[in-house]
């Protein structure tokens, strides 16, 4: 799949396209809809398919400060995309001077001159162009006069998570928020997932008798609500069973968030340095503190314990075909 950043790297003799425009953070399931149908419409016409997204979020130009936090960075999402088939994707840099072009403009300067788009797939409520003045009924006609067609797919997906709501990523971020990773999960059609760096922290864990990987999260990331979780570590290509406390340390004081994972039963691992990821199956219980130290080291050990019987657990219904988190990983 090739990756682009900005018009300029588009080749100059691309030729005609099937695109599809929006941040997509997360390509949770009603995205999944949305891009499956644009690489369907793409292999139809016998052209590539194409994603535009952006960077940074639009909300954080269009209104500094309000920056969401990120479901996936734009390395991870072009590789689910890449997994959906998509032959390019196209990340803008969504500067102010950009904001301010018009639904015309826009269409003109990405769509028509650079992506030469034969047909545009999007879901019902996209917007485009300054204040968003652009929706579908204005895409379709500006797709009469430039030569493309629009086709617009119901991206709305429901299911348990959220007490019945149309998955979304807002509504993804509050569930992560809350720690209810299980019902991101079903949103996502995977476990959340966040990456960072593995960087020493105080090394209490492994004073404890389980030593952790620290990973300092890239900015903006959605970080699940404090508690401990059962998951994975997935570093240098592979995937280890963890328990993962997410939360400030509140045993000893801490007032910064953390992410650390405990691979269990992994002896000698040196992760320091490393970029790793953190997929969170469960949340086990929420923050606290202990009495003493012994009753904190007696917590850890059921902690790890229950990782370890879900994670089992998973990996068996895995590998009978069944449905769920593990299976859907990706």
């Amino acid at each position: 799949m090739q990756r682009w950043r900005g018009l300029e790297e588009i080749p100059e003799d691309w030729g005609r396209s099937v695109v599809t425009i929006g941040s997509y953070d997360g390509v949770h399931r009603g995205h999944q809809l949305i891009i499956g149908r644009a690489v369907e419409r793409a292999r139809e016409l016998g052209v590539p398919a194409v994603v535009v997204t952006f960077d940074p979020h639009p909300s954080e130009v269009v209104r500094p400060g309000s920056h969401p936090p990120l479901l996936a960075p734009h390395h991870r999402r072009a590789e689910l995309m890449a997994g959906l088939g998509v032959d390019a994707v196209l990340v803008l840099s969504f500067t102010k001077e950009f904001s301010q072009l018009s639904p015309a403009d826009f269409v003109v300067k990405v769509l028509v001159d650079r992506l030469h788009a034969k047909a545009v797939v999007e879901g019902p409520n996209f917007r485009f162009g300054h204040r968003a003045a652009g929706d579908v009924a204005l895409l379709t006609e500006l797709g009469g006069d430039y030569d493309f067609e629009v086709e617009v797919v119901d991206l709305y997906v429901s299911g348990e998570a959220g007490g019945g709501e149309p998955f979304s990523s807002t509504l993804t971020r509050r569930l992560i928020a809350e720690g209810d990773v299980a019902g991101a999960a079903e949103i996502l059609g995977r476990p959340h997932r966040v990456e960072g760096v593995v960087v020493r922290g105080a090394q209490r864990g492994r004073e404890l008798g389980y030593p952790t990987a620290n990973v300092e999260t890239l900015p903006h990331t959605a970080v699940p609500a404090d508690g401990v979780y059962a998951g994975w570590l997935e570093a240098d290509g592979e995937s280890m069973p963890a328990a993962i406390s997410v939360g400030t340390n509140p045993q000893f004081g801490g007032t910064e968030r953390t992410v650390e994972a405990y691979a269990i039963d992994r002896i000698g691992l040196d992760l320091y340095g490393l970029h790793v990821a953190v997929e969170f199956l469960a949340r086990l219980r929420g923050q606290r503190r202990f009495e003493t130290i012994e009753a904190l080291k007696e917590g850890i050990a059921e902690d790890v314990e229950r990782s370890r019987a879900l994670l089992a657990g998973e990996r068996d219904g895995a590998d009978d075909g069944a449905e769920g988190p593990v299976a859907g990983r990706s």
